[in-house]
């Protein structure tokens, strides 16, 4: 295997673990290979300056990123990656912003990618490109004589075909996935609705299992779950900043059984309908109230984008009234929190839980799931709620799977999961357990990376001098 290049939107320190799964995966390919990582800076300069490519050593690994000028970080970031691609995606049609006109500076940004990056590409080189807001990248490297693999990682759900030919100019936008070698999605419902978009949108013909072909190329696309490092986050649940955690949270709710979800303030996670089906728990179930606790972490997200403050509001309204209604003197039945809180304590809050809700409305993966089941003691372990719409209900079948929208029987499900005997909680944790180790984040990483070398290469023809 040549060289790998990683091109994300945002990049991390490889070397630095606490920079996230991404960086833990690849890490040891990086590293091996002499890798490259380039992505944007995070900074927003002015227009004469972001022709700059920063370049740093780590490690054995370089580090290459550009800077944006303001105007195509509103364009590219916040219009088109996030105020388009990120609704749609989701489901969210009502959220999107078709007539902004972003989609420009979402092209622009990707010929700056492309541009920028080309004189750092070795003949043997394999790039792997990351998500959404780098979906046109390859057709960009392939107009400028780009020849090198390249596959495309797709961390977010991709929608129903429908759905996504809704978006104007949608056709354009998976006409540049088959400027890739091979296309890798969450889960294979998302792989069902690739192709069902491919054959009946693009009028793709099918050459065999999982290859399409189409605008004069044939792509390779499947489906690839990300993992987390099992071993890794199994020392961090056992380091003393988590287990100190652990500790504090089982000695103050000695006498409660607690809950917990931990997500990103989202309109995709579904915050609201959990608080609702939580509220629905209490009323219903009137043995739970002084005895179950719910924490809520939800973490800053986009807070300048309209859908979110009003989410935050909904969100703060419901625990509010939750806590009004129900609370008592000696006990709240929300602790809600809206900030972040560090990831070597996190694990000490899942194994202090007996239940961890994880209810989005739509997720790609979602590995906050996957984190809660390998911090927990498998001779006494938490269950998982899960939401039936997040990539990681395909593989962790074992979970209480739940429509969050349906507030009576997610209510229904945690009650369930509060008196669940310890027996077949040990069962259902095992089975997951067993899944999360098999196909953890150095397998999803090996698998993408295999499969991409195996892709064949096909002609580049005139098509993709222009997209």
């Amino acid at each position: 295997m040549g060289r790998l290049v990683v091109v994300s939107n945002r990049i991390a320190d490889p070397r630095k673990t606490a920079a996230g799964g991404l960086a833990v995966a690849l890490a040891d390919v990086l590293n091996a290979t002499g890798g490259l990582w380039f992505g944007w800076s995070g900074k927003v300069v002015d227009a004469t300056d972001e022709d700059e490519v920063h370049v740093q050593q780590a490690g054995p690994v370089k580090l290459a990123t550009v800077d944006l000028s303001q105007a195509d970080y509103d364009s590219f970031y916040l219009g088109y990656s996030n105020g388009v691609l990120w609704p749609v995606f989701h489901y969210r049609l009502d959220l999107a912003d078709f007539d902004a006109g972003y989609i420009g500076g979402y092209r622009r940004v990707n010929q700056l990618f492309a541009r920028k990056l080309l004189p750092f590409l070795q003949p043997d080189d394999i790039i792997w490109v990351h998500d959404y807001h780098l979906i046109p990248l390859a057709a960009e490297l392939r107009a400028l004589g780009c020849r090198q693999r390249i596959g495309f990682f797709l961390h977010i759900p991709l929608p129903p075909p429908l759905i996504l030919a809704a978006i104007p100019g949608h056709d354009w936008l998976v006409r540049a996935l088959f400027a890739y070698d091979l296309v890798g999605f969450q889960s294979k419902a998302d792989l069902n609705h690739f192709a069902g978009y491919v054959e009946t949108e693009a009028h793709a013909q099918p050459v065999e299992a999982g290859r399409w072909r189409a605008f004069g190329r044939t792509v390779h696309a499947g489906a690839f779950p990300i993992g987390i490092d099992v071993e890794e986050f199994t020392e961090l649940t056992n380091a003393r900043e988590a287990m100190d955690m652990y500790e504090r949270m089982k000695n103050e709710y000695s006498r409660r059984k607690l809950l917990v979800g931990v997500d990103r303030l989202d309109y995709s996670k579904g915050l609201p309908q959990r608080m609702r089906a939580f509220r629905e728990l209490l009323a219903r179930n009137p043995e739970t109230r002084k005895s179950a606790t719910l924490i809520q972490i939800a973490s800053p997200s986009r807070e300048n984008v309209s859908a979110y403050t009003d989410i935050l509001h909904e969100l703060e309204a419901l625990c509010g009234s939750i806590n009004g209604n129900f609370g008592e003197l000696d006990w709240m039945p929300v602790r809600y929190m809206h900030r972040n809180v560090a990831r070597a304590r996190l694990p000490g809050l899942y194994r202090a839980a007996r239940v961890a809700l994880v209810t989005p409305l739509r997720d790609g993966m979602n590995l906050v799931a996957k984190e809660f089941l390998a911090a927990q003691d498998p001779a006494d372990p938490g269950v998982l709620v899960l939401s039936r719409f997040a990539g990681a209900a395909e593989q962790l079948r074992e979970a209480l799977l739940v429509n969050p929208y349906d507030s009576e029987s997610t209510a229904a499900a945690i009650l369930l999961a509060l008196q669940m005997p310890v027996e077949e909680r040990r069962t259902r944790h095992a089975s997951m357990m067993e899944s999360l180790r098999r196909y953890d984040v150095h397998w999803w990483c090996d698998a993408f990376l295999a499969a991409l070398a195996d892709a064949r290469a096909e002609e580049k023809g005139p098509s993709w001098l222009r997209l």
